[in-house]
């Protein structure tokens, strides 16, 4: 099994910053914990409002349907009205190396 990591990379719509972005995640939050293979969350900003929010999961597989339910399942998320969608990075990585 390959560890991998789902790094996300956009900006926020109007005057949002990143604390109001994480602010109405709890429902993303909850459904990861939810999910197979997930492992941690981060979510960080840029100075220039690049939000990276990078999730790591036992393999590539596990982060594919985990993305997928973000999509489908939590699609009336009040976090997708805060992305400015034209910005948005989607990658599935594999993890080649980890020093824990």
């Amino acid at each position: 099994m390959t560890e991998a990591l789902e790094i996300t990379t956009f900006h926020l719509t109007g005057d949002f910053g990143g604390t109001d972005f994480v602010a109405v995640n709890s429902d993303v939050d909850a459904y990861l914990k939810t999910r197979p293979g997930f492992r941690w969350r981060r979510i960080t900003q840029d100075e220039d409002g690049t939000v990276v929010d990078v999730v790591a999961w036992d393999s590539e597989a596990d982060a594919r349907a985990g993305a997928a339910g973000i999509m489908t399942e939590l699609a009336g998320s009040p976090v997708h009205a805060m992305i400015d969608q034209t910005t948005v990075d989607f990658r599935i990585l594999p993890v080649i190396h980890r020093l824990d």
